[in-house]
């Protein structure tokens, strides 16, 4: 996650428990995106990315072999930074705990 985007969200969820790759008990920056996904898996955690190209085949790669992930959620080109806080703020207070369960959703959803 960007950090403008990170500290934004902090901003309206100081709560919320928030990691980068590249954190400290966090895997590396290079770790391979199908790594990625067992951690998130393994922690509870989310996804959030830039990653359109090549994620859903990763996604798909991951559930094919009997693993979930809480969610995915992929930011669109060029969005709007408010909107894309708004969303995952949203997101973050009123979704069920398996709404988006084993998908991709791109933000901002609208």
């Amino acid at each position: 996650m960007p950090p403008l985007y990170r500290e934004q969200l902090l901003r309206y969820l100081p709560n919320l428990i928030v990691r980068t790759v590249g954190d400290s008990g966090v895997p590396p920056r290079g770790t391979l995106d199908p790594e990625i996904l067992v951690w998130c898996e393994e922690n509870g955690f989310s996804l959030i990315t830039k990653n359109r190209r090549s994620m859903p085949f990763h996604l798909a790669g991951h559930l094919s072999t009997g693993h979930h992930l809480p969610e995915i959620l992929v930011l669109r080109r060029q969005a709007d930074v408010g909107q894309v806080i708004a969303d995952l703020v949203l997101i973050a207070e009123a979704a069920d705990d398996d709404e988006y369960l084993d998908r991709i959703s791109y933000v901002p959803l609208a």
